[in-house]
């Protein structure tokens, strides 16, 4: 089991933090990151691309002049592809470009992703990441102290002051995992992290309920 410091917002060390394996020391597949990766952009992709093929173009109905005796090329249309105006060959049309990963693999490439950064000792564990009112200065300055300029924030609440502080910086990212329960005792996940994001910023700072949480779920 690893064990890593815990940081305040001074950067100052205040602690440490025992990690579970079963979610940050996995064997690091990096094939389901990378499809997950894949799968990410793809989902990003608007697919609304089209193009006309020659049936599509107006025009071009008659033949433009007889078979043979003219010294031309044969041609049957001025909306074929070779011609300026025409149809286009293969032309694009709407699609969508979205695919599925199971369960199983979105879990897995998390957890890869996860080790990964601590492998590379890129992972901050934050004892508390809150901002009393929106200001961007005071999320550069905890940057600044913990030596930091490519980010991922992940919190372990939805903190709207966070994320509005930390949207105009340069390179930084925050995102939330948080676990809600009703009072059936029902937990409902809410999260927007994905592999894309954990293994694009070279560093992940994270807070502890953060850290908690994400054990909670994923071990």
């Amino acid at each position: 089991m690893a064990s890593v410091s815990v940081f305040n917002m001074e950067g100052s060390e205040v602690g440490t933090m025992d990690l579970d394996d079963a979610v940050f020391g996995v064997d690091i597949n990096e094939h389901l990151m990378h499809m997950s990766v894949v799968q990410y952009l793809a989902d990003q992709r608007q697919g609304t691309q089209k193009a006309k093929t020659r049936s599509e173009v107006r025009g071009g109905g008659r033949k433009p002049w007889r078979q043979k005796g003219t010294g031309h090329a044969r041609q049957g249309s001025i909306r074929a592809p070779q011609w300026k105006g025409g149809g286009m060959v293969f032309a694009p049309v709407p699609r969508d470009y979205s695919f599925r990963l199971n369960k199983k693999e979105k879990r897995a490439a998390i957890r890869s992703a996860l080790t990964s950064r601590v492998v590379d000792e890129k992972l901050i564990v934050l004892e508390d990441f809150t901002v009393d009112e929106i200001k961007t200065k005071k999320v550069k300055g905890v940057l600044d102290a913990l030596n930091v300029n490519k980010a991922l924030i992940l919190s372990g609440t939805i903190d709207r002051n966070l994320l509005l502080s930390a949207r105009n910086i340069p390179n930084v990212k925050v995102a939330h995992f948080a676990l809600d329960k009703d009072a059936e005792g029902n937990t409902t996940v809410r999260s927007d992290i994905n592999v894309y994001d954990i293994l694009k910023y070279s560093t992940l700072i994270a807070t502890k309920d953060a850290v908690t949480q994400l054990q909670e779920v994923y071990a």
